[in-house]
């Protein structure tokens, strides 16, 4: 019973999709009816064309039938044709969607989702389940619509031809049935396991060859190989189960079909020498019980594609019933009603401090025993520059997703001029702020794109001029072919000095309110780092800066510096007041400067 509503909930969750379009749907299901209709009194012209014409053994009568049967043909024809092309319509249009649908919740669910979700799989979920929809909705389902109208209108027309055949057929019609309903479910859950392995597959596939230099790098090709014909492996043991039981399904109801109609065979063909009934009577009969058995086949292989395409929903569902943790709140009175940001956030004050972090606890969802900050407080005034150091796991990171609600404190309240930011639009938030990262994402397209990400209507001499203040200009234009080069998947034709002053193009063309720097200089060599620093110096004048950095040469000039320590503030301060007053952060400036002088 359970499983039951369970399959109804989903297809009443794929109805959703397809009630846009329920013209479309009627006058397919319009087709598919004067279709079976047609398919069906096919029957009674071959029952003239016997009774009338070849045993009454009439020329003109022979010709009659022989041009009814092609008329019904060509109307035939023409209902499969508008039949097949508005249901396949239908299931590439519903599909379309219903991505569309997927990967919009997909880019609006919190980070942490894809802590514990791997890309691999919701990428399977978003390519291979809705191209198994499209087939069902196009094909399958249409076909097992065909067959359930033609199964019926051939059972009504068999009880007008014969009525004693007709009850043996209704006796033989469960048996044919029961495999079905048995092996039904069965299928069902060994698509969905098929769909999952499969998924398991892309999703291996797809880390490997995004780390493909780090597996070379150490010669493990073997081993991955190995591990990937694994995974294959699963996922082929899993479908041949799955094959299995649909042949199995197929054969019997195969067997069933022809047994039934070698006995209607025999009670008929002795019906008819009796003279009980005509020829014409029993070829209509037969043909109207061969129309039975092959809905009947037709329902049983296809019955397997439908659970298929229930797992697959199932699968697609349950996607999109995931609750974001971060809400957008689209309907906050600061929400953005265009491209540009006029609210009273935007106006700083010099007594109130334009950032401020105030209690802060969190936790991060995949790791809620290990606190990630802990009773932390820091304010920033407007046009200041706070730089933020300490130990690996200080949280120092932590604290900028928490400015971008990425997550939400567990406890505390984190303000931009005075208001809690989870009272904002998440939109308006990030649209003041900018972040050049220590890996910057670059996109596969060009260098215009990748630019202009951060503004996406800046006209080319915008982008242009962006890229200068970058120091980016002039290895732009030394590249194949200039800003219209491309990229590679994450940046992979350029260094990194280069990304990193792309990025920050982008974050000066964004114009943004607050600049986050996550240890944007870290892992350049000294000639990149001049180039990126004198950049990241125009890209800094008048905004509000938070800086991650582990050099701490980079950030001496910061108005502020705060020690971390495993969550918590434990000093702050400038340069010179930290080497008196902090023992951890003299200990890290003697390491590093120490090192300087070696």
């Amino acid at each position: 019973m359970t499983a039951k509503a369970n399959s109804l909930s989903v297809l009443l969750s794929l109805w959703q999709f397809m009630r846009p379009y329920s013209k479309t749907l009627l006058f397919a299901g319009l087709a598919l009816v004067f279709t079976a209709a047609i398919t069906l009194s096919i029957g009674q012209g071959v029952r003239l064309l016997i009774d009338e014409g070849f045993v009454a053994q009439s020329s003109d009568a022979l010709a009659n039938a022989v041009v009814i049967i092609i008329g019904l043909a060509f109307l035939m024809a023409l209902g499969t044709y508008t039949r097949f092309y508005l249901v396949s319509w239908l299931g590439e249009r519903v599909v379309a969607d219903l991505r569309k649908a997927v990967f919009d919740h997909i880019i609006t669910l919190h980070p942490s989702y894809f802590e514990t979700n791997r890309s691999g799989e919701i990428m399977s979920r978003l390519t291979t389940d809705t191209a198994l929809l499209k087939n069902i909705i196009g094909s399958s389902f249409s076909m097992a619509l065909r067959s359930a109208l033609t199964f019926i209108g051939a059972l009504i027309l068999l009880l007008f031809t014969n009525l004693k055949l007709s009850l043996i057929v209704l006796v033989g019609v469960p048996l044919v049935l029961l495999p079905i309903l048995l092996y039904g479910r069965r299928v069902r859950k060994l698509s969905k396991a098929s769909q999952d392995s499969i998924a398991d597959v892309g999703s291996y596939a797809g880390e490997i060859i995004q780390h493909i230099k780090t597996v070379q790098s150490y010669t493990q090709e073997p081993h991955e190989s190995r591990a990937f014909a694994r995974e294959v492996e699963n996922a082929f043991a899993v479908a041949k189960k799955r094959v299995r039981q649909r042949a199995l399904l197929i054969a019997i109801v195969i067997l069933l079909m022809f047994g039934a109609i070698s006995g209607l065979l025999w009670v008929g063909g002795n019906d008819m020498i009796a003279g009980r009934m005509s020829g014409g009577d029993l070829a209509a009969f037969v043909f109207y019980a061969i129309m039975m058995g092959s809905a009947v086949a037709t329902i049983s292989e296809v019955y397997g594609e439908l659970q298929r395409a229930t797992g697959a929903t199932e699968r697609l569902i349950d996607l999109l019933s995931v609750k974001t943790l971060i809400p957008v709140l689209a309907n906050s009175k600061y929400a953005v009603k265009d491209k540009t940001i006029n609210n009273p956030l935007t106006k700083g004050s010099s007594e109130i401090p334009l950032l401020a972090f105030n209690n802060v606890n969190f936790h991060y969802p995949s790791r809620p025993d290990t606190p990630a900050v802990c009773n932390l407080n820091l304010h920033i005034l407007e046009g200041q520059s706070l730089a933020l150091v300490g130990p690996s796991g200080a949280g120092k990171s932590t604290l900028l997703e928490l400015l971008q609600r990425f997550y939400d404190p567990s406890q505390g309240s984190i303000t931009l001029n005075g208001t809690d930011i989870r009272t904002l639009d998440t939109a308006t938030l990030r649209q003041h702020i900018a972040v050049v990262p220590q890996e910057p994402a670059l996109f596969t397209e060009n260098v215009w794109y990748n630019i202009r990400y951060g503004k996406p209507d800046a006209n080319d001499g915008q982008v242009i001029a962006a890229a200068k203040a970058a120091n980016a200009h002039e290895f732009i234009e030394q590249l194949p072919d200039g800003y219209n080069s491309h990229l590679g998947e994450q940046g992979t034709r350029l260094s990194g000095g280069q990304k990193q002053r792309l990025a920050i193009a982008r974050a000066i063309l964004k114009d943004p309110k607050i600049l986050l720097l996550d240890e944007a200089t870290s892992a350049l060599d000294a000639d990149s780092e001049h180039r990126v620093q004198q950049a990241l110096e125009v890209l800094m004048k008048n905004r509000t800066t938070i800086i991650i950095a582990h050099r701490l040469a980079t950030i001496l000039h910061a108005d502020s510096i705060a020690v971390l320590e495993a969550g918590q503030l434990v000093a702050q301060g400038n340069h010179k007041a930290l080497l008196e007053h902090s023992p951890l952060y003299k200990h890290l400036a003697d390491l590093q400067f120490q090192e300087a002088r070696i």
